[in-house]
Parts: structure tokens; C-alpha cells; sequence
């Protein structure tokens, strides 16, 4: 690289002791050479060549290359050795020129970078480490740059690691790690360094290898925040229960004398959804699904589901006919979209619906919704279908239970 000069002249691309401080910054950046420091192997002298004039240079640019041989002679009197090479030609002779760098020694290093506070903040690390979980020392010498990132709160990821392995198949919610200064957002913020730690310090019986790393609470036989279900009984008559919230693992047999149940997407829908014998409404919509996957004794009810008509509507349909083939769509077709074109709106992210768990109306109209045959991302929210039309779907499948017929 050439270096712009006052008046526009350039000036060759000779390496200055900056450069060469510059290189070994970087090197102490990947964290190498505490690496090597920490693992207690000798140091190997480390030379850096030095690119400087050549002998034709020499002829145009002498006052350059006078500057240039100055830098490297103060350099030379400093911390970093300079090995010279007799260079020259006929029209100045010859001179010693500096050709490589030498750093001599880690404590040489260390001044000439001014790290040593950091050389012994990690070097203080690593020995209460090694005194008290010595089973981490390894990762630390190997990653002495994050130790270093983290060395506000390293004594505290320790403490951490060590509260966990001690306490055992505890079946604990991360709340309940009791370490001073250790709350669950100190455990999320720091989650990839205690993974790679806890991996190592824990006993293979102590990690489930089927969780992926970024699922820090299964993998480590933490509690999950439980996933619950609100339902309303849809004939629930005067001073009777008429909505709950149980947690799923709880909800493990259908409520009693309930053979019909209903999901939707909006919370007001939710509240205003007509009475029906023998019915329960569930309120969630997609982030639901995987919750209502847990209650297997919705395969031996009528499953309906109402959800907005878009890309994501069909996309959760078809997540839940994955778990139960005969749930079933309520208002959730072509003629519906169709006459409330007026109240369409737009779908921010698209869905992705399998065909394969939709029937072949419920498909043609998923596609056309996601390659914009109506219009740019069409969406029709279920809160702006005319509530008329819900009981009059709802009064027309009571009719077809009532005459021994499947409900459509």
C-alpha cells in the first residue's frame, strides 16, 4: 500500500514499526499468544520481515528512505530488536537497512503492546479457575480473548457453573439459581459461554445431547416455563365456570361433557363466540399449536379451527391438521374472503402452509393468497368477518350433529 504524501507524491509501501505493531495487535487479538503464554510452552523468537527500499528506490526516493531508516532507529532503541541488511548501489554505496523485527521474549510483548494488566487479569482468572474447576482451565487457555470480553462477570460465570453442577438433577427453574450478582437475564445474556462450560464441567448423564445448545433450559434438566390453555365452556349456564387457564400438563382429560371445541386466533372473537352445547373455545391461534399438540384427547373431540384468511391462517391449519387429520376449518374459504373485500387488509410475513395437510379448496386458496392473485400480501383478519356469518356457520353444523351427519 502507498501512503499519499504532502503534494500529492506517494510514498513507497515500505513497513514502519507501526505496521509491525499494528500485525502483532492483531495477532494478541485472536488471543494466540496468551494461548501459547497460558499453556506454559517456552517462547519461540518472533521475527517480521521488513519491506523497505530497493536499491532503485533508493536513487529517487533518499529522502524518504533516510526518514523511513530514522523511524527504525528509534524503534531499534526501544523493545523491538532490528536486524540490518547491507543494501545500496554505486550512486549513495552502501548502508545497513532493517530487514526483520525480532520480539524477544513474552514479557517483551506484553510492554510493547501494553497489555500486561490483561496478561495478569487472565493469568489471575485462570489459577482460581484451576484451583476451583480445574476441569474449565483448558477452554479458558483456549479462549483467553472471551475470558478477557467477560472479565466483569467471569468470577461470576464460575460461580455459576459450579452452583449448577453441584445442586444436580435438581429439576429447578433457572430462577432458583442462587448465585450472588446471578439473575435469569445474567444466565441468558452469558448462555453460549456457560453451554460451552457446563458441556465440559457436567457429567454426560447431566446433558441431554438430543437438545440443541441454544435450548439452555432442556438441555440442562431445567424446569420450562409451562405452556397453558384458556378455554370458555360455550353452554355454560348462570353462576357456573365459565373460562379457565390450566396449565397444559395438567388439562390431561377432556373437561367433562365436552365433545365439540373450537380454536381461534383473536382474543374479542374469543370472548363473543356464541353459545353451543357441549363446546369449548380455545383462545391462541398459531402460537398455540404446539401447546394444543399436547392434549391428545382433542383427536377424540370435533376439532374446528378459525383463523385469519392469509398465508400464516392456512400455515397454522395445517400445522394443526399435522397433530389431528380431522380438525376441521370454520370460514376460512374463498366465498368469506370474497365478500369482505372491503375489509382485506395486509399480511406483514408470509406463511408456509403444507398443501399436503389442506384440503384442495383450502390449498388453491393459500396459493393464490401467497402468489398475489388478489392483490400484494391479501389478508382478511377473522375479526372483521361479519359475526352474522359465524352463527350461521355454527347453526348449520349444530343442524347437520343433529341430523347424524358429519359437519362440513
Amino acid at each position: 500500500m502507498s501512503v499519499v504524501r504532502a503534494g500529492g507524491a506517494r510514498r513507497p509501501a515500505w513497513v514502519t514499526p507501526a505496521d509491525v505493531l499494528r500485525t502483532l495487535r492483531e495477532r494478541w487479538e485472536t488471543g494466540s499468544f496468551l494461548t501459547r503464554f497460558a499453556s506454559g510452552l517456552p517462547w519461540e523468537p518472533l521475527g517480521l520481515a521488513i519491506r523497505g527500499p530497493a536499491a532503485a528506490e533508493l536513487a529517487v526516493r533518499f529522502p524518504d528512505a533516510q526518514a523511513w531508516a530514522r523511524e527504525w532507529a528509534a524503534a531499534g532503541r526501544g523493545l523491538i530488536r532490528v536486524e540490518h541488511q547491507r543494501a545500496g548501489g554505486r550512486a549513495f554505496g552502501t548502508a545497513a537497512m532493517p530487514r526483520r523485527a525480532w520480539i524477544d521474549s513474552y514479557q517483551q510483548l506484553w510492554r510493547l503492546l501494553d497489555v500486561e494488566a490483561e496478561v495478569a487479569r487472565f493469568t489471575a482468572a485462570l489459577d482460581r479457575a484451576t484451583a476451583a474447576t480445574p476441569a474449565l482451565a483448558g477452554w479458558m487457555i483456549a479462549n483467553p480473548v472471551t475470558v478477557l470480553a467477560l472479565a466483569h462477570d467471569w468470577d461470576r460465570v464460575l460461580a455459576t457453573v459450579r452452583w449448577i453442577d453441584r445442586r444436580g438433577h435438581s429439576g429447578l427453574y433457572l430462577r432458583q439459581v442462587d448465585v450472588p450478582g446471578v439473575d435469569t437475564a445474567f444466565i441468558e445474556r452469558h448462555r453460549g459461554v456457560l453451554t460451552d462450560l457446563l458441556d465440559r464441567q457436567l457429567p454426560a448423564s447431566r446433558i441431554d445431547p438430543t437438545v440443541p445448545r441454544s435450548d439452555f433450559t432442556g438441555r440442562y434438566g431445567f424446569r420450562r416455563t409451562p405452556g397453558y390453555v384458556r378455554f370458555r365452556y360455550l353452554g355454560a349456564g348462570p353462576g357456573e365456570i365459565s373460562e379457565l387457564t390450566v396449565r397444559t400438563q395438567e388439562l390431561t382429560a377432556v373437561p367433562p361433557g365436552i365433545g365439540l371445541a373450537y380454536v381461534v386466533e383473536n382474543e374479542a372473537t374469543f370472548l363473543a363466540f356464541p353459545p353451543v352445547r357441549n363446546a369449548i373455545v380455545i383462545f391462541g391461534g398459531g402460537a398455540t399449536v404446539s401447546v394444543l399438540g399436547q392434549l391428545p384427547w382433542l383427536a377424540r373431540c370435533e376439532l374446528t379451527y378459525w383463523g385469519d384468511i392469509d398465508t400464516g391462517g392456512f400455515e397454522v391449519l395445517s400445522l394443526l391438521r399435522r397433530r389431528y387429520r380431522h380438525a376441521r376449518s370454520l370460514l376460512m374459504d374463498r366465498p368469506t374472503l370474497l365478500t369482505h373485500q372491503a375489509q382485506w387488509g395486509t399480511e406483514p410475513i408470509r406463511g408456509r402452509p403444507d398443501p399436503a395437510h389442506l384440503t384442495p379448496g383450502e390449498a388453491a386458496l393459500a396459493y393464490d393468497l401467497g402468489t398475489d392473485r388478489f392483490g400484494p400480501s391479501v389478508r382478511l383478519d377473522q375479526e372483521r368477518i361479519r359475526f352474522s356469518l359465524l352463527e350461521a356457520a355454527l347453526g348449520q353444523a349444530a343442524g347437520r350433529l343433529r341430523a347424524g351427519l358429519a359437519p362440513v
